[in-house]
C-alpha cells in the first residue's frame, strides 16, 4: 500500500507538479482570489487528491491477499469519512498557519516543502509511534507535496522579509496552533463527538 501511495502520490502527482510547475502558476494566477485564499485552497485540494490516493490503496486490500480492514493506511475505507473526520480537516487549519508564515516570511517553496514535511513527520511520530522515524523520507515527501506547488505559486513581490535562523524551527511547531481552528472551519466534528477514531480493528 505504501508503494501505491510513493508511484501514485509522490512519483505520479510529484512529478506533474513538478515538470507543469510553470503552467500551474500560471493558471493560479488567473484566478481572481486573494494570493493566501489561493494558497489554502491549493494545499487542501492537493490533501484531497492524497487522501483519494490513500483510500484508493486501503480499499485495494484484496489485491495484496487480505480483506478491507486487515490491512489499511486510512481510518475508513470510506474517502468523504476520511477526508471529513480524520485527515484533510486536520491539515486545513495547518494550511491557514503556513498562510500566515508566508504572510511575513519569504519562505522558499524547497523550505516550505521540507519545514511541511517534517511537521508531518512529527504528527505521525506523536500519532502513531517512534517507528515513523525511520521512513522520515517518505513522509516528507507526503506531507511536503500538499504545499510545494502552492507555495510555488505565492507572490514573490509580496511584502514579506527573509526569515531568520530560529524562524525555520518554528515553522515545523507553528501549525499545529492553529489546529483549534477546526471548532470553526468544521464544526460537524464536535456535533458529532462519538465518531471513532479508527473503522477497523487493530493490525496485529
Amino acid at each position: 500500500m505504501a508503494w501505491g501511495l510513493i508511484l501514485l502520490w509522490v512519483a505520479g502527482c510529484g512529478l506533474a507538479m513538478w515538470r507543469w510547475r510553470d503552467l500551474w502558476r500560471r493558471l493560479a494566477a488567473r484566478i481572481r482570489l486573494p494570493w493566501g485564499l489561493k494558497f489554502v485552497l491549493g494545499c487542501t485540494t492537493l490533501a484531497l487528491v492524497e487522501e483519494a490516493v490513500t483510500t484508493l490503496m486501503t480499499n485495494c486490500a484484496p489485491l495484496f491477499g487480505v480483506q478491507v480492514g486487515q490491512a489499511y493506511i486510512t481510518a475508513s475505507a470510506d474517502y468523504l469519512d476520511v477526508v471529513l473526520y480524520h485527515s484533510v480537516v486536520v491539515f486545513v487549519p495547518m494550511f491557514v498557519g503556513w498562510w500566515v508564515m508566508l504572510r511575513r516570511w519569504r519562505f522558499s517553496p524547497f523550505s516550505v516543502f521540507i519545514l511541511f514535511g517534517l511537521t508531518g513527520l512529527l504528527a505521525e511520530t506523536v500519532t502513531f509511534g517512534p517507528q515513523n522515524l525511520g521512513n522520515f523520507a517518505f513522509w516528507i515527501f507526503v506531507y511536503g507535496l500538499m504545499v510545494w506547488l502552492p507555495a510555488y505559486c505565492v507572490p514573490a513581490d509580496r511584502p514579506a522579509r527573509p526569515p531568520r535562523w530560529w524562524a525555520y524551527p518554528l515553522a515545523v511547531i507553528l501549525p499545529f496552533l492553529f489546529l483549534p481552528l477546526m471548532a470553526i472551519l468544521s464544526p460537524w466534528l464536535w456535533l458529532t463527538p462519538k465518531h471513532p477514531p479508527v473503522h477497523f480493528p487493530p493490525i496485529r
